[in-house]
């Protein structure tokens, strides 16, 4: 059975950082292509950074140059550094494990985690 736990999420003023961990058990996170969405208050949820099993990345461009997405294989653990954060940055974020890749494009799969609170204020 595959679980995602993420945590790291908190309060933080706009220009600070945080960094998410989304903890993976079952037996699928090496060969998994990973990914971070987020969901703002009465929005939809969106793509904010992705990775392949190879260690390949892909950014939302609202978020290139200030997240990082990378794995530690070994501790089954995705990570998402949050630096420069700005209010918009703010939502639930979720993690996502054995998405697939179809034309450059990450689809997710039902494997989500519960989620963790990012808020960012001004």
């Amino acid at each position: 059975q595959v679980q995602l736990v993420e945590s790291g999420g908190g309060l933080v003023q706009a220009g600070g950082s945080l960094r998410l961990s989304c903890a993976v058990s079952g037996s699928i996170f090496s060969f998994s292509a990973l990914a971070w969405y987020r969901q703002a208050p009465g929005k939809q949820r969106e793509l904010v950074a992705t990775i392949t099993s190879a260690g390949r990345t892909n950014y939302a461009d609202s978020v290139k140059g200030r997240f990082t997405i990378s794995r530690d294989n070994a501790k089954n653990t995705l990570y998402l550094q949050m630096n420069s954060l700005k209010p918009e940055d703010t939502g639930v974020y979720y993690c996502n494990a054995d998405g697939a890749y179809y034309n450059g494009n990450y689809y997710p799969s039902h494997y989500w985690g519960q989620g963790t609170q990012v808020t960012v204020s001004s």
